[in-house]
């Protein structure tokens, strides 16, 4: 069981996500007001707290969204699960779809760091099942679901 520690969106793509208080999640689409949301496999965003904290103990000075994550979630670490991991927040299913992506070595965290956790740390999943998730929310892997099942 994990919890929810900040949940972020941006209007334009290439733009640091900002916190906000409450987001909605739309099935097969991602966040609303979100300019990475769509039809495709990279809806939503998720990057482990823990990991952002050793980033930081490192010398780093990033706010939530930094990375471009959609969702801070403490109590998991995301990378090491495989693609097809589910996960519930309130009435969300999010499935794991992608592990990292590719680096803009051009951002400003490499920039300064020499180093962004994004493209080994953070993954990418599809909203199986809308609704709103908040800060503070309980977050949770629910593996085992039956495929066939409706959510």
């Amino acid at each position: 069981m994990g919890k929810v520690i900040a949940v972020c969106i941006s209007e334009k793509k290439g733009t640091q996500k900002q916190p906000v208080e409450e987001a909605e999640f739309v099935e097969d689409w991602g966040i609303k007001n979100d300019a990475h949301a769509g039809k495709w496999h990279r809806q939503v965003s998720l990057l482990s707290y823990d990991k952002i904290e050793a980033f930081r103990a490192r010398g780093a000075e990033v706010e939530d969204g930094a990375f471009g994550e959609n969702l801070v979630v403490q109590g998991f670490d995301f990378s090491s699960l495989p693609v097809g991991t589910r996960f519930r927040c309130g009435e969300v299913v999010l499935e794991m779809t992608q592990i990292g992506k590719e680096c803009h070595h051009g951002c400003a965290i490499f920039q300064k760091m020499g180093d962004c956790i994004m493209p080994r740390e953070g993954v990418f999943t599809r909203v199986l099942h809308g609704g709103s998730i908040r800060a503070g929310m309980e977050f949770e892997q629910i593996d085992g679901v039956n495929r066939d099942e409706s959510l």
